[in-house]
């Protein structure tokens, strides 16, 4: 499955942007007044000739179906009771299990040298792209400019990622017109976004690419350098399952999403309790769930949670990261699934 192109097509993207062989030339985004600014801002600004750009967008397509699933992202719609039985479960643990094991020393070497777990990096893969088996099926050209130009909530987000995505066809020698990825333009086995492909992916096995498609080495550490650089503390723990002293006590403390909001002192003084109980002054946010049966699930998180929302914002996609990992780590050990 190799996303880079060959020796004479590299040439073209550099100077004009594919071959016309290949273009659609329908001129619908690239002949809107937002595709020119953007054909102008990255040549005068990046340097990128004025045709790759135009031939890119000459080609986009618009897509309805990826605004209809930009509208409602399961993270949205879905409890955690019902988000947990899709990624939290022991056939995507087993297959997470399989990768750490094919790809040991990699995983390894990764963990020594940013400091995150190889089962959390394990995890984000299992939940974005089942190890490769399902890295999307939109062209990420079609995804991006879409999103861009037909998506006004977001039309300032994703026509800067469709630059970064624009430049990245460009240096990293992409096979920018053929990739395909999520319905939101991400991109390989971890999905990352042009601006966090630029910024984080690693090219960890040093032949001067960084392939997040076919190279293990690069995917690996570029999974980990993204939560390193986003605050990852090494050794720190992740979450635990808490309990209420009486359930009404929920009304009191306002959960987390994205950032601790108490000292776990204050949280225990009001009821909450941890098997494990930090210290007094440790930074936590409560996380309140609708779990299986619709019954109420609280966990208590630290610091190394919320980092992992940086990856997707959404504490139930850290959550299935995290115990999808547990599971993972205890398939590894030899052991019975259990988060």
């Amino acid at each position: 499955m190799k996303r880079f192109l060959s020796t004479l097509s590299i040439g073209v993207v550099a100077s004009l942007g594919l071959s016309d062989a290949f273009a659609a030339d329908t001129g619908h985004y690239a002949e809107r007044e937002a595709g020119r600014a953007l054909i102008e801002q990255l040549y005068t600004e990046h340097d990128v000739p004025r045709a790759t750009t135009r031939k890119l967008l000459e080609q986009a397509q618009y897509k309805q179906d990826i605004i209809d699933k930009m509208t409602r992202p399961a993270e949205k719609t879905m409890t955690w009771g019902r988000y947990r039985q899709i990624f939290v479960e022991p056939e995507r643990a087993r297959q997470g299990a399989a990768y750490m094991a094919e790809h040991r020393a990699l995983f390894e070497a990764a963990e020594k040298r940013y400091g995150v777990p190889a089962y959390i990096v394990a995890a984000i893969l299992g939940v974005e792209t089942r190890y490769g088996r399902f890295i999307g099926r939109d062209r990420v050209i079609d995804a991006l400019s879409t999103l861009a130009f037909d998506y006004p909530p977001r039309s300032e987000f994703f026509t800067k990622e469709l630059g970064s995505f624009v430049r990245l066809c460009v240096a990293e020698k992409l096979d920018c017109t053929h990739d395909v990825g999520s319905y939101a333009g991400a991109m390989g086995l971890g999905q990352f976004m042009p601006s966090s492909y630029a910024a984080y992916a690693v090219d960890g096995n040093n032949d001067g690419k960084r392939d997040l498609w076919d190279q293990p080495a690069d995917i690996i550490y570029s999974v980990a350098n993204y939560l390193a650089e986003n605050g990852w503390q090494r050794g720190a723990p992740i979450a635990q399952p808490a309990t209420l002293a009486r359930p009404d006590l929920i009304e009191d403390i306002t959960p987390s999403t994205r950032h601790t909001k108490y000292r776990w002192g204050e949280l225990a003084r009001m009821g909450v309790s941890a098997e494990d109980s930090p210290t007094q002054d440790t930074q936590v946010g409560l996380l309140s769930f609708v779990g299986p049966h619709d019954q109420p699930e609280y966990w208590i998180a630290e610091h190394n949670f919320f980092v992992i929302t940086t990856y997707n914002t959404s504490p139930l996609y850290a959550m299935a990261v995290y115990q999808l990992g547990r599971m993972i780590h205890s398939f590894d050990d030899g052991g019975e699934p259990g988060a």
